[in-house]
C-alpha cells in the first residue's frame, strides 16, 4: 500500500451520502482532501477556543457537507444540527463563518437544546471550495511530515502549512463581536509513526485500533502466514527490521512482535542502535529476560531504559482482543505523556 494511501478515507464519488459518522483527525483531512479534489460544496469546521466542559479541543476539526454528510464530532453530537446548518450557510456563501456556542449559564441545563454540559466552543467554518491547493499541506500532515499549523485572521486571511507545503488565502469575512484577537493560530501535532515489527493475533486489532488513535504504522513482516496483515499498515516491508530504520521515517515507538525468539532478538538489536523513545516487546518477563541475556553488553544498555516489558498496561483479561487494547492503551498514555 503507498504511504500516503488512506483505506479509511472515502473517495469523491461517496461524498454525497448522507451518513454522518465518528472520525479521527486524519480521516477528516482525507475527506476535506476529497472534497477539495472534487470541488464539492463541504464547509471545514475547525474549534478556535474551548473553555470549561467541551467534547473537543481547540485544533479539533470536522468536515460538513456536501449535503448532509458529517465526518467528525465537535460535540457528542448536540451541538452538530446546528453547526451543520451554518456550515451549510457557509458552502453557499463562500464566506468564512463564525460560530460561538455556550452552554455554561445555569438556565442552559434546562432550557434550548438541554445539552447538560457546561462550555464554550468558538468555531470557524471554512468553505472549502475557496481553499485551493488545500491538499498539499494536507497530505503533507497526513503522511506524517511535521505539525499541521492553521492561522485563521477575523479579516479573512487564512494559512495552512505542514513540513515544507504551505497554502494562503483571502476570504471574505465579517468578524463576530466576541472575537478578541485579530488571528488565531491553532497546531496539532504531527502524526506519531510506529514500527510493528511482526504479525501475529493481535494484530489486526492493534493496527486499525492505532490508526484511529492518529497513528500512522509501518509493518516489518516477510512470513507468508502473516502477509495478509499488509493492508492493514499504512506501510508494509518485507526487507526487515535493520532496513526499516535505515531508510524509514523517524520512528516515535516500535513494537517487536514476532512471537518469535530469533526475529525478536534480532529487532531488538537492530533497535538499540536507534533513538526510538518507546520501544515493547510482547512476552512474559521471563522470555525479555531470555533475550537480553543473548544481546551484548551495548545493545542492552542502549534498550534498557525505553524497553517497555511486557508491553501493555495491566488492564484485565486474556487473548488477542484483550493484548492489543492493552498495547494501545500504554502508546495512548505515553504519547500524552501519562506514566505507564
Amino acid at each position: 500500500m503507498p504511504a500516503s494511501a488512506d483505506p479509511h478515507a472515502p473517495d469523491a464519488d461517496s461524498l454525497g451520502e448522507p451518513q454522518p459518522r465518528p472520525a479521527p483527525a486524519h480521516v477528516v483531512a482525507a475527506a476535506v482532501c476529497a472534497a477539495a479534489g472534487a470541488g464539492s460544496p463541504a464547509t471545514l469546521a475547525l474549534v478556535l477556543e474551548t473553555d470549561g466542559s467541551t467534547y473537543a479541543g481547540a485544533g479539533a476539526m470536522a468536515r460538513f457537507g456536501p449535503g448532509t454528510t458529517q465526518l467528525g464530532w465537535l460535540s457528542g453530537g448536540c451541538l452538530e444540527p446546528e453547526i451543520a446548518r451554518c456550515a451549510g450557510e457557509v458552502a453557499a456563501s463562500g464566506r468564512i463563518g463564525w460560530m460561538e456556542i455556550d452552554t455554561r449559564d445555569d438556565a442552559a441545563l434546562l432550557s434550548g437544546s438541554a445539552l447538560g454540559c457546561r462550555g464554550r466552543l468558538r468555531l470557524a467554518l471554512l468553505p472549502v471550495a475557496q481553499l485551493p491547493g488545500v491538499q498539499a499541506p494536507l497530505q503533507a500532515w497526513l503522511d506524517g511530515d511535521g505539525d499541521m499549523r492553521w492561522s485563521i485572521g477575523q479579516d479573512g486571511r487564512v494559512a495552512l502549512g505542514a513540513g515544507a507545503q504551505a497554502q494562503a488565502w483571502r476570504l471574505d469575512a465579517a468578524a463576530p463581536g466576541w472575537m478578541s484577537v485579530e488571528t488565531w493560530t491553532l497546531s496539532s501535532a504531527a502524526r506519531p509513526q510506529l514500527l510493528l515489527c511482526g504479525g501475529g493475533p493481535e494484530t489486526p486489532m492493534l493496527l486499525p485500533l492505532l490508526r484511529d488513535l492518529g497513528w500512522r504504522t509501518t509493518l516489518v513482516e516477510a512470513r507468508a502466514r502473516w502477509q495478509s496483515l499488509a493492508a492493514l499498515a499504512d506501510t508494509h516491508r518485507a526487507d526487515g527490521v535493520a532496513a526499516a530504520l535505515v531508510d524509514g521515517p523517524s520512528y516515535d515507538a516500535a513494537l517487536v512482535m514476532h512471537h518469535n525468539f530469533e526475529l525478536d532478538l534480532d529487532a531488538l538489536d537492530a533497535l538499540s542502535a536507534t533513538h526510538v523513545p518507546f520501544v515493547g516487546l510482547l512476552g512474559p518477563r521471563r522470555r525479555c529476560e531470555d533475550l537480553f541475556r543473548l544481546l551484548t553488553s551495548a545493545p542492552h544498555a542502549a534498550l534498557r531504559a525505553r524497553l517497555h516489558s511486557p508491553v501493555g498496561l495491566d488492564l484485565g483479561g486474556r487473548g488477542a482482543e484483550a493484548i492489543a487494547l492493552s498495547i494501545a492503551a500504554q502508546l495512548q498514555a505515553w504519547r500524552h505523556g501519562r506514566r505507564t
